[in-house]
């Protein structure tokens, strides 16, 4: 599903620049329960922003789904996302003014969906998220963990094939962060490829592969065998 070769980023400013990703090479398959991590300024969001189309690189391919993403247009590129990507993040990133049922609509609001079945699907969604009574509450009304479940309904309500969260358990205590990482851990069962960015290790010690970056380059990865993650050297037939 996710297929980049020798994937470089750099960000420029006058007085210097910083190359971020060198040279990265990966696949993810459809279905897979994947962890990013590292430490900061290892690339994490970086890779993650370019996944999820929120970013360009300056050199290699990236290949999602058999098409290749490279020069797309903002029209071309929120296609792309709205089609195949739900986003999770730390911030939960929430409308504040607009209550949990609003927030979990608005994807289908840009798919031009009535307001009325908008509306039924984004309750629906918020009821499989445990969330049904709280459909109406402000944000600054939830706790953080319905925070997240909220932006966690937000971004299945497209249907999309990946989830993509970059620190979804970064603002939460630890048994909230349980019962998101349970949330998350099931939408996988489910089939939905999952690939989370995380410094915790409880965290990525739930997903079935860690993709450890170190400097802008993948340094190794560990796949779990029988419970257990075992560490292999990454290799690529390009």
């Amino acid at each position: 599903m996710i297929h980049i070769r020798q994937l470089h980023k750099s960000y420029y400013t006058e007085a210097l620049s910083l190359h971020v990703l060198k040279g990265i090479s990966l696949d993810i398959e459809a279905g897979e329960y994947v962890s990013v991590t590292g430490a900061s300024g290892s690339g994490k969001s970086t890779l993650l922003n370019i996944l999820g189309i929120l970013d360009t690189y300056d050199a290699g391919d990236y290949h999602l789904n058999g098409t290749l993403i490279k020069n797309l247009s903002e029209r071309q590129a929120a296609e792309y996302r709205n089609e195949m990507i739900g986003f999770v993040f730390q911030s939960f990133n929430l409308i504040n003014f607009k209550n949990a049922l609003e927030n979990v609509a608005l994807p289908l609001y840009y798919k031009k969906v009535s307001r009325k079945k908008r509306n039924i699907i984004a309750m629906e969604h918020l009821d499989r998220m445990g969330l049904k009574e709280w459909a109406h509450h402000l944000p600054n009304e939830l706790s953080g963990g319905q925070k997240q479940r909220v932006a966690i309904a937000r971004a299945l309500i497209s249907g999309p094939k990946i989830i993509l969260a970059d620190e979804p358990t970064g603002a939460l205590d630890s048994k909230t962060s349980l019962e998101v990482m349970d949330v998350l851990t099931g939408l996988n069962e489910e089939g939905i490829t999952t690939i989370i960015v995380t410094h915790e290790q409880s965290v990525s010690d739930a997903t079935n592969r860690i993709i450890h970056l170190k400097d802008g380059m993948i340094e190794y990865e560990t796949r779990k065998n029988n419970g257990v993650h075992d560490t292999i050297q990454p290799t690529y037939i390009e």
